[in-house]
């Protein structure tokens, strides 16, 4: 099953909130996250393409792929609108969702994430990295990112962070993390998409970021029509998991907007 539901909600609760992980994870980088987030509405996560269990019988490379197995596994759920929250390769799924699924999203929040495509020595990096994991059939080229995709302060202070997010990364599939690499590779450049977005949004970003940094933030805000930035502190490019009460707090106030912004519409 896809869908992982941390908090059931009732009809009157407020919109659900859908929580969209970045790469090389599943949806456990959001346990935190959705155990601080305040009761009161439904909590879900989707594990995209790729993570295990969903690692074979996959399409072709494309997270538009990916944001159709988010539309089937909310609509299955019952879900027909809802406050969406992508980390990394999570925002670029949510965009595309966007693009494709408008009629679900209401609200949405993009985290250590950004709009463009990649530079093209960005794209041969990812498909280097699918063709090594392939070959060697392990998770062994994106075990550095334990680390890396982590901020000094959290590396220094918060050791166990680094050794949780490599245990999490153990557990991929190789298969899956090369369609994954293969699938963003692909992505185009969604900033339209976010142009003609209408309904709330908040761009979160680690203030330690350097894979996606405050400067791919604040693009993200100058490019959305009524964004909200918030900079997390002593947090790098898994903010979520550094820092999660920063970010519970991001989407709450995120999903009390899109609340009222509903109720007028």
């Amino acid at each position: 099953m896809s869908l992982h539901t941390y908090t059931e909600g009732a009809a009157d609760d407020g919109l659900p909130l859908v929580l969209l992980h970045g790469f090389p994870l599943d949806h456990r980088m959001w346990d935190e996250v959705a155990r601080l987030f305040p009761a009161g509405r439904a909590v879900h996560a989707v594990d995209l393409p790729g993570t295990p269990g969903h690692a074979t019988d996959l399409p072709e490379p494309a997270l538009e792929a990916s944001a159709d197995v988010v539309a089937e596994a909310l609509r299955g759920a019952g879900v027909e609108r809802a406050v969406v929250a992508g980390l990394s390769m999570g925002g670029y799924v949510a965009l595309a969702l966007v693009e494709r699924h408008p009629e679900l999203v209401a609200a949405l929040a993009l985290v250590d994430t950004k709009s463009t495509a990649d530079a093209p020595e960005a794209r041969a990096n990812r498909l280097r990295i699918a063709a090594e994991a392939e070959r060697s059939g392990s998770v062994d080229p994106v075990r550095p990112m334990a680390s890396s995709l982590l901020g000094e302060s959290t590396v220094s202070s918060q050791p166990e962070v680094a050794d949780q997010v490599a245990a999490w990364i153990d557990q991929q599939e190789p298969a899956g993390i090369a369609w994954s690499q293969r699938a963003m590779a692909a992505r185009p450049d969604r900033s339209e998409v976010l142009r003609a977005f209408d309904g709330p949004v908040v761009v979160v970003v680690g203030d330690e970021d350097t894979v996606t940094p405050v400067e791919a933030a604040e693009h993200l805000v100058a490019t959305s029509v009524q964004a909200r930035l918030v900079v997390v502190q002593r947090a790098g490019h898994l903010s979520s998991v550094e820092q999660p009460a920063a970010v519970a707090a991001a989407l709450a106030d995120l999903a009390q907007a899109a609340d009222a912004t509903s109720q007028d519409g």
